[in-house]
């Protein structure tokens, strides 16, 4: 039974959700509105208009009617003018002053509020402030969670439990990966971070909601409700499908002339930026594949809002003439969720940003793990631990091998001993398909229940 029929129907359920600056935050907040919208919610979601220019165009007539975009102005800050009041293309180095001006933002937050006057709020793992307003104003208020369950159960057990090791043996770190370790332990260790966290997730009424589907993280949801002692809930997958209105129709026509499943798709996600050794060992590796590839390479803007570099001063010098037609290098965007729906594409060469681990599940594409830093080693290895995916491994100097990366595509692409993965890929695809609506039913249950509208 779909649980609207159990919400009382005199009235809709308004939400102002409020998300953290990213494109891969809002994101996920836009498709769990997707699905609310269609079950007696109305929906406010507030950022900053940096941020929310980048899904303006996927609020259509008929989801205005139940959407509306509420901007946030952040204080202005040296050297972050408001087209850096969002993290897509930021400076790594303006970080912390992006934090400093969201947080100064509180008392305009606030006032947005008590102007809209929400029946709940959701809110994200970086404003623990945000349930403090709608406390005072008797909001009820939910924290939602972008990330991996299998990482926040990591943080929060570090947290928790700091001299003793995580109880998962599979979700481990490479040796190479020691710097980046050290730093989610210190964060771990981190009495500001470890507030901010622990202090998000205690303000949020009752239960606690995250990204994924307990089909793929149960176990890890289980263990993240037994440290915090509040109810994980799974809100699925939340992956976005493919607009026949985006853009990249040049790109979709070059992947329609390719063979079923011959292609990989290459990207790093929108907030990581590779270094000129690993582009070219990138390079080096598509071409040694002879598989044919999409890449989408993006450089960090300057503080004049520009990036100064070019694809053909970057690229190894000869490359795009020796692939020819076998690649496409895009700079920018590409349509992802379009690309990896396409039947021509096989893999998906991943940093493992969680977003883009599920839409890779969601649409059966085996993953080539290479992932960075934060919490993309620890989601390569549940890539692993399902079985859908083969990480590239590195040397001791952490350097992404070219020829590591050759093997590895074609053995997921091409070769027979991949045949496991793309099946279990493919098998994965049919769960999260026949799973449905039940995680969103489920959702939709509980923040019903805490506005009193059930």
């Amino acid at each position: 039974m779909n649980t609207n029929n159990n919400i009382n129907n005199n009235k809709t359920i308004s939400v102002l959700m409020f998300p953290w600056l990213g494109y891969g935050h809002i994101t996920p907040y836009l498709e769990l509105a997707k699905k609310l919208c269609t079950r007696n919610f109305v929906i406010y979601l507030c950022s900053t208009p940096a941020t929310l220019a980048c899904i303006e165009k996927k609020i259509n007539e008929k989801l205005s009617q139940f959407i509306t975009l509420v901007p946030l102005f952040l204080p202005v800050l040296p050297n972050l003018p408001i087209d850096f009041h969002t993290t897509n293309g930021l400076p790594h180095h303006l970080m912390p002053v992006l934090k400093e001006a969201f947080d100064l933002s509180a008392p305009n937050f606030a006032d947005i509020l008590a102007k809209i006057k929400p029946d709940l709020l959701i809110y994200d793992f970086l404003q623990p402030w945000a349930p403090l307003a709608a406390k005072d104003q008797n909001i009820p208020a939910v924290e939602f969670i972008t990330s991996s369950s299998t990482m926040t159960s990591f943080m929060f057990h570090y947290f928790k439990n700091p001299s003793i090791e995580f109880p998962f043996s599979k979700i481990y770190f490479r040796d190479y990966e020691s710097n980046n370790k050290k730093r989610l332990l210190d964060c771990a260790s981190n009495p500001k971070e470890k507030e901010r966290a622990s202090l998000g997730v205690n303000r949020s009424c009752n239960i606690v909601l995250i990204k994924g589907s307990r089909d793929i993280e149960g176990k890890y949801i289980d263990y993240v409700t037994s440290l915090v002692g509040k109810k994980f809930v799974a809100v699925g997958p939340l992956v976005q499908q493919p607009d026949p209105n985006d853009q990249g129709y040049d790109i979709i026509s070059w992947l329609d002339k390719k063979e079923r499943r011959s292609t990989v798709f290459v990207s790093f996600g929108s907030e990581y930026f590779l270094t000129k050794q690993d582009i070219d060992e990138i390079a080096y590796g598509l071409e040694l594949s002879n598989v044919n590839f999409i890449w989408v390479i993006r450089f960090p803007k300057d503080e004049n809002g520009s990036n100064g570099k070019t694809l053909a001063k970057t690229l190894p010098l000869g490359f795009l003439e020796r692939v020819g037609n076998r690649g496409k290098v895009v700079e920018g965007w590409a349509p992802q969720a379009k690309i990896l729906g396409h039947v021509n594409i096989g893999g998906f060469v991943s940093h493992c940003g969680w977003n883009s681990v599920l839409e890779s599940m969601n649409f059966g594409v085996p993953i080539i793990a290479v992932p960075m830093h934060l919490d993309q080693p620890i989601n390569a290895r549940l890539v692993e631990e399902i079985g859908v995916g083969v990480e590239v491994l590195r040397d001791g100097n952490t350097k992404i091998r070219r020829g590591t990366l050759s093997d590895v595509i074609k053995r997921v692409v091409i070769e027979d001993a991949g045949e496991l993965v793309r099946k279990t890929a493919a098998d994965i695809k049919d769960r999260l398909r026949e799973g449905g609506d039940k995680e969103t039913d489920e959702v939709v249950k509980e923040l019903a229940k805490l506005c009193g509208k059930i």
